[in-house]
Order: C-alpha cells, then sequence, then structure tokens
C-alpha cells in the first residue's frame, strides 16, 4: 500500500502559548483546538497551525530552526524511504505517541525540523 500527502502544518514559534493562541483566536479567528504551556493546535476552515514554545535559549527545544508537520497516510513506506536513503535510522519511528500520531522526524541542513505524521 502506497502512502498518501494530506497537507502540510507550520508548526510556529511562541514565546507565550496562551497569549499567542488567544491572539489568534480573537485577531484572526482561528478555533483552539488543543493546548498546554508548551504546545497549541489551532484551525480555521481547512488551515491548522501549531504553536510551539521558542524562547532562543539553549533549553528552546526548537534552537533557531523551524518547524514543518506533513501529515500522511500510510506513513510506513515513506519511513521505509527514508530509512534507505539514510535520511533517518530505523529507531526514529516513534508509533503511538501520546499526543495520538505515529511520527518521525529529521532536520534539514538548516536546523529546520521536519516531521512525517500519521494520526494514529
Amino acid at each position: 500500500m502506497s502512502s498518501e500527502i494530506l497537507g502540510i502544518v507550520p508548526v510556529l514559534p511562541s514565546q507565550n502559548i496562551a497569549r499567542d493562541a488567544d491572539w489568534y483566536q480573537v485577531m484572526v479567528g482561528f478555533q483552539l483546538l488543543d493546548k498546554d504551556h508548551m504546545y497549541a493546535i489551532l484551525r480555521k476552515g481547512p488551515l491548522t497551525i501549531h504553536l510551539q514554545w521558542h524562547a532562543d535559549t539553549e533549553d528552546d527545544p526548537l534552537l533557531g530552526g523551524s518547524v514543518i508537520r506533513i501529515f500522511v497516510k500510510n506513513i510506513q513506506p515513506i519511513f521505509e524511504e527514508f530509512v534507505e536513503k539514510g535520511t533517518v535510522s530505523k529507531d526514529k519511528l516513534r508509533m503511538n505517541t501520546p499526543w495520538g500520531t505515529h511520527e518521525f522526524g529529521f532536520y534539514d541542513l538548516n536546523k529546520n525540523a521536519i516531521f512525517i505524521v500519521e494520526d494514529a
């Protein structure tokens, strides 16, 4: 069975998740789907954005790069392709994450994080 790319979701840096999630709701009209102190998911029609805590310090999970999440149907063939190309190692596929996905990720040459994600 082949994979299908369903969409791409930008993950925007935020220094204050609560403040920024509120701003996107009030000022841009997005609906809040999920939020904690480190991450938020918002949607408006067919558009989805994620906010991730980003402080531009040594303990920052992004370390200056950006993040995208590419959502797919049937992640396994895509994962095997990236393992074969040497983009990721065989131990990078995370199945049944606590947030309900199967996913793997890697960094490009500019330290941008790219996650391939399938809803579990």
